[in-house]
């Protein structure tokens, strides 16, 4: 039988922040969502590929596939509603775009903002919890590499750094600055936990911390806060990178010792599956703990990886299992007097 860390019944349970974007961020949500009903996911919107981008080109509205992925993961619903909310259609001019992005974008279109379509959404899909998008803000991400190029659009950021065939040293959203949500900051002022990732680094993570006052309110919160690190790098934005290249990139862009733990994964993965990733310029992410310690970070290994139709994911049960037992341990520490907040 499974360890299962104690918990309070979970409406009681901790409030947790999590920030992010892509396929990562849904995947961990579908697992919190059994610890806890107070869970806030704050969402990247820089997105400008797929369908996603096409209805933001088309109806001048925010990109909504990666906030979609999310109220789907903390849906109670039927099967069938989530079935739908994933379904893509296969020809003519709808060819490739999700029902749930259509959905999203009829709501817009009778909502009085963005933000109040996703909670009128969040509403049909009785979700767990909350769904934020980081800002409501027309943003677009900029990229610069360390040849001096650079490339504006999060969808060409891949294809410009496979050219260029050097790191990303930056990204910066356009226009610069802009707000954060308000119920965004509020849910990071409130929180017990935060966690960040796991997800793209360059396209996922760090455009969150690029929105007026989110890292000033991930600095001033005393929740225990967490980095979930991919497993495996990313081909087209982070070959070659290790844990405390990560870190260090995230630290770039916001703040030195926005956290001090990371969760990085000890499951081992099969030896086929890690050659079919080396072939197209991705591997095991090292785990270089020294030079993390040296930037203030203690590594945390833990088994949360699986292997999914031949892709490396997290384990949504088992990530979520791991998170919690980390902030269960911390309110041991506190109520036995040996943990002092940072």
């Amino acid at each position: 039988m499974e360890h299962r860390p104690y918990c309070a019944p979970r409406k009681h349970g901790p409030r947790i922040a999590v920030i992010g974007g892509g396929h990562g961020l849904s995947n961990m949500l579908r697992g919190l969502k059994e610890y806890t009903e107070n869970l806030s996911a704050i969402v990247t919107v820089a997105d400008d590929g797929g369908g996603s981008g096409a209805l933001r080109q088309d109806l001048g509205m925010p990109p909504p596939g990666d906030i979609r992925n999310c109220l789907t993961a903390l849906a109670n619903t039927e099967p069938l509603m989530d079935q739908l909310m994933d379904y893509r259609f296969q020809e003519g001019s709808l060819a490739g775009q999700s029902f749930g992005n259509l959905f999203l974008a009829a709501l817009n279109g009778i909502s009085p903002s963005f933000d109040a379509a996703v909670r009128r959404m969040s509403e049909v899909l009785a979700i767990t919890g909350r769904v934020l998008p980081v800002t409501t803000a027309d943003v677009q991400l900029e990229a610069w590499f360390e040849n001096g190029a650079s490339v504006v659009g999060e969808s060409k950021i891949f294809y410009c750094k496979k050219k260029e065939d050097c790191r990303i040293t930056q990204v910066r959203l356009l226009p610069e600055h802009p707000k954060a949500l308000p119920e965004a900051l509020s849910s990071i002022e409130e929180a017990d936990m935060i966690v960040l990732g796991p997800g793209s680094l360059y396209t996922s993570i760090i455009p969150n911390l690029l929105v007026d006052g989110i890292v000033e309110a991930i600095q001033a919160s005393s929740a225990l806060k967490i980095y979930v690190c991919n497993v495996m790098t990313q081909e087209g934005e982070t070959e070659g990178y290790t844990a405390s290249d990560h870190i260090s990139a995230i630290f770039q862009h916001s703040a030195d010792q926005l956290f001090r733990l990371c969760l990085v994964n000890s499951s081992p993965i099969p030896e086929d599956v890690a050659a079919r990733y080396a072939q197209e310029g991705a591997e095991l992410l090292r785990y270089d703990t020294e030079r993390c310690a040296a930037l203030g970070v203690k590594l945390m290994s833990r088994p949360v990886a699986m292997v999914e139709d031949g892709y490396v994911r997290h384990h949504p049960d088992q990530l979520a299992r791991e998170l919690i037992q980390l902030h269960a341990e911390q309110n041991v520490r506190i109520a036995g007097g040996r943990y002092r907040k940072e």
